[in-house]
């Protein structure tokens, strides 16, 4: 303990971030540490599986997130044992500075957060009021103190997490923030400081809810209705007082469409003079995301490298098409033919080699292997026209729509966001500049050792391609309405990965779906 570093300063802080020559991950904490906390400084060590950099512990217990009848006066502090904690999971320094440092003028003498209602109108906003606006401003002192390149926030306090996400991208701050998944006692209670209020008996009748909770997840996946009521009843009759139990879409904390298949299931009861807080996902299938943007954005590269992060298996529709291509052409047919074309899809089969993890799929049509053929200039000159006929899209989607029954896939192409999978959790519209897509799509030739063709040809092409897929008659390609749009100029590969990820985090938890570094 003599060579850790406790900060209690402005002036402490300021130095010690001065020091630090590498990245610094910021776990913000009112103190009173527990297995959860212990597990949010072991991911801020573990981040991206760099431990080259800093982890900074704060312990600020913030006096604008607790309501006139809470338990501010009362909630555990013990800066010596949250000390021990930090040094024993990992933590490179602690700060506990006073009121004072973090506001100087005191807490109601500054500008305060005010969150937006669509994120406080559910769970527990109604019930809390200002305890958001609260939470967001105490984080955006912190931050400007802090100024960390990381954020590690668990995903217990669900809807706190949605909030601060949508704060420091509302705000621009270059801050990249990392859910944790829910910890839990052994007993099944998720870890809380406020959990030792509870006396044994209370505690024993608080494990209700985890079984329940468990048991409305089961239901969901097996294709059975969560009934809310009876969940309640069933709570209330275990001695628990139910502030609420609602069913949210994860990401805007809003009453979920028929269509959604990733709900977020949040609680909060009150047992004895104890407030707990907990939640459940409920899943009728896998998650799916769907990647559109025109040809040579990278959508290929980044798609599989997202997919083998994420654990998730990659469909590649454009290989689909572009298989199609090359049977068109290598039966001699004129692409322009539909009712040929339409003919030559009878007993049609396509293997993509869909495999986990799999950074080179061999791609399969009627048994011939055309994994490199598809990327030939021949190709790419039918492909749009192929793609573009009704009975090569209706057979493709079929085909990728029953790929894509039970989920776990990332799937990217031209309409997979507004036509193939119009229910995907996430819906990214990825591109670049004609000039940038022609200079990728030009290196790759190259590698072919096709070097006889130019920049300005290639970008001619690439945007003779988009003219076609964006006017075509069937599926035309555009940016469906909820789609997030990600123009990748500039950017590497691992910076678009990370960027997917982070958009991904924001509708599916670690809690059920963990990266590959996890």
């Amino acid at each position: 303990m003599l060579n850790f570093p406790i900060l209690q300063t402005k002036t402490d802080l300021l130095q010690w971030r001065e020091d630090q020559v590498s990245q610094v991950s910021f776990v913000p904490t009112m103190g009173a540490l527990h297995k959860g906390h212990t597990e949010l400084i072991k991911a801020a060590r573990g981040f991206h599986n760099k431990n080259s950099h800093s982890v900074l512990l704060s312990v600020f217990i913030n006096p604008l997130q607790f309501g006139p009848r809470e338990d501010f006066q009362s909630y555990p502090r013990d800066l010596k044992s949250d000390i021990k904690t930090a040094i024993e999971s990992g933590a490179t320094a602690i700060w506990a500075p006073t009121l004072d440092e973090v506001f100087p003028k005191g807490a109601e003498n500054h500008f305060k957060i005010k969150v937006p209602q669509n994120l406080t109108s559910h769970l527990c906003g109604p019930f809390r009021k200002n305890h958001f606006d609260g939470v967001a401003t105490v984080i955006v002192h912190l931050l400007k103190l802090v100024q960390p390149d990381q954020l590690i926030l668990g995903e217990k306090d669900w809807q706190q997490l949605i909030i601060l996400r949508n704060l420091v991208k509302d705000l621009n701050l270059p801050i990249t923030i990392k859910g944790v998944a829910t910890v839990r006692d052994n007993d099944g209670l998720a870890c809380s400081s406020r959990n030792q209020y509870l006396s044994k008996k209370e505690r024993s009748q608080c494990l209700s809810l985890q079984r329940e909770l468990k048991k409305a997840a089961q239901d969901r996946n097996h294709g059975k209705r969560v009934d809310l009521k009876k969940i309640s009843l069933s709570l209330e009759l275990n001695g628990l007082e139910v502030e609420y139990l609602e069913e949210v879409d994860p990401s805007t904390l809003q009453p979920p469409t028929k269509s959604k298949h990733l709900t977020l299931l949040a609680t909060a009861i009150r047992c004895g003079s104890t407030r707990i807080i907990d939640h459940t996902f409920l899943m009728s299938r896998k998650p799916i995301v769907a990647i559109d943007g025109p040809a040579g954005a990278g959508k290929s590269t980044v798609t599989r490298a997202f997919a083998q992060r994420m654990r998730l298996l990659y469909l590649d529709t454009g290989a689909m098409y572009r298989a199609v291509a090359w049977l068109i052409q290598n039966k001699h047919i004129n692409p322009a033919d539909e009712i040929s074309v339409k003919n030559s899809l009878q007993d049609l089969t396509i293997n993509l080699g869909l495999k986990k993890f799999s950074e080179n799929p061999k791609i399969m049509i009627n048994g011939n292997d055309v994994t490199d053929a598809i990327r030939s200039p021949e190709v790419t000159s039918i492909v749009s026209l192929i793609a573009s006929q009704k009975a090569v899209r209706t057979a493709l989607t079929n085909q990728q729509q029953e790929i894509g029954k039970t989920g776990g896939i990332v799937a990217e192409g031209r309409d997979i966001g507004t036509t193939v999978f119009p229910n995907a959790e996430l819906k990214i519209f990825l591109t670049a500049s004609s000039k940038e897509r022609a200079r990728r799509r030009l290196i790759d030739l190259q590698k072919q050792g096709l070097s006889d063709i130019t920049l300005k040809t290639t970008e001619n092409e690439i945007k003779k391609r988009d003219e076609m897929d964006y006017n075509r008659d069937i599926s035309p390609l555009r940016k469906a309405d909820d789609a997030k749009e990600l123009i990748t100029d500039g950017m590497t590969i691992e910076e678009v990965v990370d960027s997917l990820e982070n958009m991904f985090r924001m509708h599916v938890p670690e809690e059920i779906w963990p990266t590959s570094k996890n």
